[in-house]
């Protein structure tokens, strides 16, 4: 499984860590994901999401009995 949201399918960015001298490694920034149950396709699955997802309401949670 890649590490991406389920819903948005934001993923790993690559680019540069800079030192105080200004030189630059690479690096890469990765999003952060929560493993949670969401609603996908009426169905409750537990996949990953971002937490802008989780914090816009896009992740929706399936309903308490």
């Amino acid at each position: 499984m890649a590490f991406k949201c389920t819903i948005c399918s934001k993923g790993p960015v690559a680019g540069y860590s800079y030192s105080h001298s200004h030189k630059g490694s690479k690096r890469v920034f990765r999003p952060n994901l929560q493993r949670q149950k969401v609603v996908l396709d009426g169905k409750t699955q537990t996949a990953y999401v971002c937490t802008r997802c989780i914090r816009s309401g896009r992740a929706l949670r399936p309903a308490r009995a």
